[in-house]
């Protein structure tokens, strides 16, 4: 059996709307194994982003805890959790959040701009990232030369770049085509099982769902788990 990389234990998360209290989750319990990909799934509004976001420390609970790695993120200062995250974490968003100033390379530098790596290994790091997507005779080109599969796979490097344990990823081919959207996703699995890393995926889409190794499904503030087809 796989260790647990990230456990939550009776989570709940409640925002405020005026004078409103809304809650999200509801006392939530989830383990996560390392080497799992999990695709998350339902309705609007139902805390699959929420979760996404307590997962990757960008969010924290009202109530509960949330252990990723060993590390308790409920209990971290925000630079605490930044330090953090810049670690363990990568982060692919439906629209691909690319400078568009900046070439393919220097997008997927970025995040080791907050390490103590050199330009030259900064450099090296990202071509390593960009040949595993796909991408090493794009470096050079600029979002606008790119197609949007290809942005995606640029920002994917760039979720890789600094070796993270954890890819979390939300709605990552929402903004794509059919065809170009079952490329990455392959991406996503050849990143699950050939480089070991533990993915979680917020998508709309059942087909997209069944590209990961099991489903969960947010309902009322619980998860219910289902094979993936």
């Amino acid at each position: 059996m796989s260790e647990v990389l990230a456990e939550l234990r009776g989570v709940t998360r409640t925002y405020r709307k005026g004078k409103t209290s809304v809650e999200v989750l509801h006392e939530l319990d989830m383990q996560l194994p390392a080497g799992d990909f999990v695709a998350i799934m339902g309705p609007s509004g139902s805390g699959k982003t929420t979760l996404l976001n307590l997962l990757g420390g960008l969010d924290r609970p009202t109530h509960g805890t949330v252990n990723v790695g060993g590390a308790e993120l409920s209990s971290m200062s925000n630079n605490q959790l930044s330090h953090w995250r810049s670690s363990h974490v990568g982060f692919v968003f439906q629209f691909y959040n690319l400078l568009p100033v900046l070439t393919a390379q220097k997008n997927v530098e970025l995040p080791l701009l907050l390490t103590d790596f050199s330009g030259k290994e900064r450099a090296r790091r990202a071509a390593i990232a960009l040949d595993i997507v796909g991408l090493a005779d794009r470096a050079k080109h600029y979002p606008r030369e790119l197609s949007g599969g290809e942005e995606q796979r640029v920002a994917i490097a760039r979720a890789i770049v600094s070796d993270p344990t954890l890819l979390l990823c939300d709605e990552p081919t929402g903004d794509l085509d059919r065809e170009t959207a079952d490329e990455i996703l392959k991406l996503l699995q050849i990143l699950n099982r050939e480089h070991g890393k533990t993915i979680v995926m917020v998508t709309h889409d059942p087909q997209a769902a069944g590209f990961a190794n099991r489903t969960l499904h947010v309902d009322k503030g619980k998860l219910e788990s289902r094979a993936a087809a």
